[in-house]
């Protein structure tokens, strides 16, 4: 297939590359970037989690980085898990790259810690993963450490549009879907962006392009890359 990924672009070039080695045809054209948010990670935490890879990069300027990194740190998948690394943290252990493994992870390494554990977020977020530690009996506090921020519609999408070139998108987040639906109106190609397929992370996302009429939207089981990709085999979207 041609796909359009509009994620932040290291993210983008990252799903990118595993969508290439399925055979398909990707256009990356980041409708959102990511910038860091200020936020107090002081206090007596019991480990660090992180959901994404942009999480771990962002805190490098942070006061309590220095005694965050000796912390175990949770991720929820290998990618979240080499960027952890990569920003210093040596104690990582990684879940299978789903929400739910990763709070079973937590639940059977950490439940006993006898501090909470620090949740380093972005702004938008597809589950309520403290929530979920909670039903198991764990403390957990969350901080926004970065936000993703619209970015301009690309030229190259605008001209696959235009050409017809495209045959889906993947939407992982619901600010780059209402930017994606926003960038088109101005581009004067609202009908060809949403007669496409369109294939979203969660249900939240994919409620602006139904609601701007689009004529196929599918959900992924889940919340996490590898369901999304799945939707992307036959029969599965």
């Amino acid at each position: 297939m041609r796909l359009v990924v509009t994620r932040p672009q290291a993210d983008s070039e990252r799903t990118a590359a595993a969508l290439r080695a399925r055979g398909h045809a990707v256009l990356v054209a980041p409708l959102l970037r990511v910038e860091p948010v200020k936020a107090d990670l002081s206090g007596t935490w019991g480990g660090v989690i992180v959901t994404s890879a942009n999480a771990p990069g962002v805190i490098a300027g942070n006061p309590a980085r220095a005694a965050l990194v000796k912390l175990p740190l949770f991720a929820v998948g290998q990618r979240s898990a080499d960027a952890a690394r990569q920003a210093g943290f040596t104690d990582v252990t990684s879940a299978g790259g789903d929400v739910r493994d990763l709070v079973q992870l937590i639940a059977e390494r950490h439940a006993d810690a006898s501090a909470p554990l620090l949740y380093l977020a972005g702004e938008d977020r597809a589950a309520d993963l403290v929530a979920e530690l909670v039903v198991h009996g764990i403390a957990a506090e969350m901080r926004i450490v970065y936000r993703a921020v619209p970015a301009p519609f690309p030229p190259e999408l605008t001209a696959a549009l235009q050409a017809g070139d495209i045959d889906a998108v993947l939407h992982f987040s619901r600010r780059s879907a209402e930017n994606y639906i926003v960038g088109a109106r101005q581009a004067g190609l609202i009908e060809q962006a949403l007669a496409v397929r369109h294939f979203c992370l969660a249900r939240p996302i994919a409620e602006p392009l139904s609601g701007a009429g689009a004529d196929s939207v599918a959900v992924a089981k889940r919340p996490d890359e590898a369901a999304l990709i799945g939707l992307l085999e036959p029969g599965n979207g």
